[in-house]
């Protein structure tokens, strides 16, 4: 389905009618209003004259997505003024500055607060609001770095492997500050009160290491990378070169998937036991010499529809295509570019794309319309 436009008032997902402001920033915080906005959410980003974050062309920019923008600069005379102004009208506020700065442009939470009680104000920061390093610069690889997360993630012997910035800034940022705003929003409508929800990056990829910690303190996983069940230590759960130079990707956990596993791949009557941890080498072994005699497309179709638990790795460019992905419609086409449909589905609600990215200072006329805020137009000569 192709989507174009720059940008919707609201849509009619689960979040129709509540409104949000965002504080141009980058990474995380945009990711997370981006999902506001594919829930439905009217998001207004605030915009800076002249731009800042990352060099990319904006008209590009999918974190921006059905989104509208207006420009104002904070540290102008009425800039403060008139985001408060915004802050009166809305429901959400996410912003990400380090600590102190929101309160140094006069938009900090007791500044908003003072003009709407109601409203849950979204900090979005690697470090968290206090703390040591709370006024440090950082990116994601250092943020999962100091959580143990990194450290996981990799083969044995060599260094730690890094995971783009999927589990810092969006996974342990922008999906717990969204958690944290939905919740803050609820109590927000059942007592009249509005709050700060303090995301920080590593608390939340923090978080996302509860289930190892549990297996860690069981004696079920051990603290060093590729010597486990779920980091690639596990010759039935991992990556293998194909004969083309592509890669399949196996989970075969369960015994009853494993069997499938070892019947389809032809290994089934000389595989060691799964269980002989002492002979995991001499799996891996038979499992890569096998996958190494055929291309990716023809072990793509060998375990095709079976509960092997065995899948094609793909590039970026190549997902949108495969069957199960294309059936579902989970990419979408918004003004020619490629990118995710909105997650998760709603029966009642359904969430969508309302428009391509917002374009700096593109809305200002509807914002102010449809916002009531005259003073966000320029004044006459």
């Amino acid at each position: 389905m192709a989507v174009t436009g720059t940008g919707a008032a609201s849509g009619d997902g689960p979040l129709a009618g509540v409104r949000v402001v965002e504080l141009a920033g980058i990474g995380p915080g945009p990711f997370a209003a981006m999902l506001l906005a594919d829930l439905g959410a009217d998001v207004v980003r605030v915009d800076r004259p002249g731009g800042g974050g990352l060099a990319v062309d904006p008209a590009h920019d999918i974190t921006n997505r059905g989104k509208r923008s207006v420009l104002l600069d904070l540290k102008s005379a009425d800039g403060p003024a008139r985001v408060l102004d915004l802050v009166e009208r809305a429901d959400v506020l996410i912003e990400g500055f380090r600590p102190g700065v929101a309160e140094r442009l006069g938009v900090g939470p007791a500044d908003c607060h003072a003009r709407n009680p109601r409203l849950v104000y979204g900090r979005m920061t690697g470090w968290g609001q206090e703390g040591p390093l709370a006024h440090t610069a950082g990116h994601d690889i250092a943020y999962i770095a100091v959580t143990g997360a990194l450290g996981m993630i990799g083969n044995p012997g060599e260094p730690p492997a890094v995971p783009a910035n999927l589990v810092g800034d969006y996974a342990g940022g922008s999906l717990y500050l969204v958690i944290g705003v939905l919740a803050a929003l609820q109590h927000a409508r059942a007592t009249g009160t509005g709050q700060v929800v303090d995301a920080a990056i590593v608390d939340g990829t923090a978080h996302l290491t509860a289930m190892i910690h549990g297996m860690m303190a069981a004696g079920g996983w051990q603290d060093r990378r590729g010597a486990n069940l779920l980091d690639g230590g596990c010759p039935f759960y991992g990556t293998y070169e194909t004969s083309d130079g592509g890669y399949m990707a196996v989970g075969a956990l369960e015994q009853q998937f494993y069997d499938t596993f070892t019947e389809l791949l032809g290994i089934a009557d000389r595989a060691p036991a799964r269980k002989d941890i002492a002979r995991w080498g001499e799996l891996r072994e038979a499992v890569a010499a096998r996958f190494r005699t055929r291309t990716r497309e023809e072990w793509t179709a060998v375990f095709e529809g079976s509960d092997a638990c065995v899948a094609p790795v793909l590039s970026l460019r190549e997902a949108p295509g495969h069957p199960h992905l294309a059936a579902r419609g989970t990419f979408t086409d918004i003004g020619g570019t490629v990118q995710p449909a909105p997650a998760p589905r709603f029966s009642a609600t359904p969430a969508a794309v309302t428009g391509g990215p917002a374009l700096p200072g593109a809305h200002t006329e509807s914002v102010a319309a449809d916002w009531d805020v005259p003073a966000l137009l320029p004044k006459e000569a």
